[in-house]
């Protein structure tokens, strides 16, 4: 029987939500799996992902095959760096003190790294709002000038077509 590690869609219509799980290959994609690994929200800016590390890890060891999905998520939230960790560990190459160690490091700035996105991301849409909220008040002060433009115009076409009616009679 051949696992892979892949997604399994839920939500509605045009608001997917996704379990990451491990599932026999020819089993439906929403239908029967194994073990549930974690879960994947793509509609919140970073997308949210949950992953339990050591499941994940032990269904890898095992021989399971992730998707190209499941591999970029693995791969984001350092399941496969700490594999390649153990496989030297294994190999003999440093100890598992070591492996986590440098494991640790590199979670450490890797959250420094999605913090920062978060940040970057908040910062452009407090622009994008600030943007848009100048626009709309530029629309408004123009609808305004040209309102008052019009009615400036309308009491000086006023003034010229009285003006002519009363020198007539003053002619006569």
């Amino acid at each position: 029987m051949a696992v892979k590690l892949r997604m399994q869609r839920h939500g509605s219509k045009k608001r997917p939500f996704y379990f990451i799980v491990a599932a026999n290959s020819t089993a439906p994609r929403d239908g029967k799996f194994i073990e549930k690994i974690g879960t994947y929200n793509p509609l919140t800016v970073p997308a949210t992902i949950r992953i339990d590390r050591d499941k994940a890890l032990s269904w890898l060891n095992k021989g399971a095959q992730p998707t190209n999905t499941v591999r970029r998520i693995l791969s984001f939230k350092g399941v496969l760096y700490m594999k390649h960790l153990m496989r030297g560990v294994s190999l003999g190459l440093f100890d598992e003190a070591a492996a986590m160690q440098k494991f640790e490091a590199w979670n450490a700035d890797h959250e420094k790294l999605v913090v920062a996105r978060e940040e970057n991301n908040r910062k452009q849409k407090i622009e994008k709002r600030q943007k848009a909220e100048q626009e709309s008040v530029r629309l408004v002060n123009e609808k305004q000038a040209a309102k008052a433009a019009a009615a400036a115009e309308a009491t000086a076409t006023e003034d010229n077509t009285e003006a002519p009616a009363e020198d007539a009679p003053a002619a006569e």
